[in-house]
């Protein structure tokens, strides 16, 4: 496979960065809308698709950071710290899960909790398919984890969609915590294998130390 020239990475790295801050901007509109939505509804996936849209934040951040560096700087620590966000997601969701489960509280029905996961998926799968072709260009496996949180967030808006939709027309209350749980598990793998990347990353090349 044939490096990019400099100017052709530097392309790359400034279309890495303009999708980062895009994912910084919408996810900050639709963390506080899914919030605030998840209170109202009362629903634990919701919340849980809202605080997504925060560790998604921060796991872009971390992306502008790295990409601030360099196209393949920082790469290591990057990869742990978005590796990181999967995990926190995977913890806070089982436990309100299992607590609701256990308490068998039931979720509201969410008009815009609904609405707001077929826009998100909308608008965030072309992003996700965009930073990933971003990412193998540049040889950037930050960039390519960053689209898999990316599509960790479209699962989970089809997976919130699926629990509000069942429990809104068939009175499953259960299936609100339980899509959660499966949120869960695909935020579990992800990071694990975004991790293990980081442990066998090599050192970055000499070339990408440029001033």
């Amino acid at each position: 496979m044939t490096s990019p020239s400099t100017a052709a990475r530097e392309h790359l790295t400034r279309r890495g960065l303009r999708l980062a801050w895009f994912i910084v901007v919408w996810d900050v509109i639709e963390g506080g809308v899914a919030v605030t939505a998840g209170v109202l509804a009362g629903s634990i996936a919701l919340i849980g698709f809202g605080i997504d849209s925060s560790i998604e934040v921060f796991a872009a951040s971390v992306v502008i950071w790295q990409l601030r560096g360099g196209a393949h700087a920082r790469q290591r620590l990057a990869l742990r710290l978005i590796g990181t966000t999967f995990f926190l997601l995977a913890l806070y969701v089982t436990v309100e899960a299992v607590r609701d489960l256990v308490t068998a509280e039931r979720a509201g029905a969410s008009l815009v909790g609904i609405i707001l996961n077929v826009v998100a998926v909308a608008v965030m799968a072309p992003v996700a398919i965009a930073q990933r072709r971003t990412g193998e260009a540049l040889s950037n496996p930050v960039l390519v984890a960053q689209s898999k949180e990316t599509w960790i967030s479209n699962y989970l808006s089809i997976t919130v969609l699926a629990g509000l939709a069942l429990n809104a027309w068939a009175g499953w209350w259960w299936a609100d915590p339980v899509a959660a749980l499966v949120i869960a598990v695909i935020a579990v793998r992800e990071g694990w294998e975004t991790w293990a990347d980081s442990l066998t990353r090599n050192p970055p090349p000499p070339e990408s130390a440029t001033g």
